[in-house]
């Protein structure tokens, strides 16, 4: 579905990515691990076309997406739930959902995902008329996954979804990335906390500043013992 091919970019003199190479297949979950400043988020920002890639290719379902604008980007398929949340805090959560439904025009369409937005999240229908901006860290984490579900998104990009999360709120996110994942959206997953990404996820990608230096099935990265000293904390 996603294709990556020798892509580099970079943040003016630095190189954030080095001739990148990995592969997502349509209905997988894919993470990507490594440390602050490995490239991770690049990798996500340049997919968006947020950040201009230097060299190499990115394809989706066989389509360049090399300088294509964001917002086409997102009408081919491709949703971001960027770190930090980014949540509209002045709007309630009920607009926060329609803004990320903005390139739909059909109106029956858009209350069916929010039906499934409400569903998966049923916190998020008993805040829709409260300011995003009064939302707990993990209601608002629900709400910027919802916002992006907004525009059903066949490959869904996560940015480290649990940070500053609770354990039980790391559970719930957790549990709705399978869910979203067992409805048929194929999922691209940044993520500091090693352990759950690799529990959840099919296969992985370890990056070291700006280039992948492992990957393989999850189950086999999170046995080797230099993933698990370095990512997962143990010897």
């Amino acid at each position: 579905m996603l294709e990556i091919k020798n892509v580099s970019s970079r943040y003016g003199a630095i190189e954030a990515l080095k001739k990148i190479n990995l592969q997502v297949g349509q209905g997988e979950i894919v993470t990507l691990i490594g440390a602050n400043g490995a490239g991770k988020t690049t990798t996500l920002r340049s997919i968006t076309g947020l950040i201009p890639i230097e060299s190499g290719e990115i394809l989706f379902e066989g389509k360049r997406l090399n300088g294509v604008p964001t917002h086409r980007i997102v009408a081919m398929g491709i949703s971001m739930v960027p770190e930090g949340r980014a949540i509209f805090a002045n709007l309630t959560v009920l607009e926060n959902l329609e803004m990320g439904a903005y390139l739909e025009k059909n109106k029956t369409r858009i209350a069916m995902e929010l039906e499934r937005v409400y569903k998966m999240f049923p916190r998020l229908k008993e805040r829709r008329k409260q300011l995003g901006g009064t939302l707990s860290g993990g209601e608002q984490q629900m709400l910027a996954i919802g916002r992006a579900l907004m525009a059903a998104p066949r490959l869904l990009l996560l940015d480290e979804p649990s940070l500053g999360l609770a354990p039980l709120l790391v559970h719930t996110i957790f549990s709705a990335i399978d869910e979203i994942n067992k409805e048929g959206t194929t999922i691209l997953l940044v993520e500091q906390n090693a352990n759950a990404a690799l529990k959840h996820a099919h296969r992985g990608y370890v990056l070291e500043t700006g280039s992948v230096v492992m990957e393989g099935p999850s189950r086999q990265l999170a046995a080797d013992p230099r993933v698990k000293e370095a990512y997962l904390g143990e010897r």
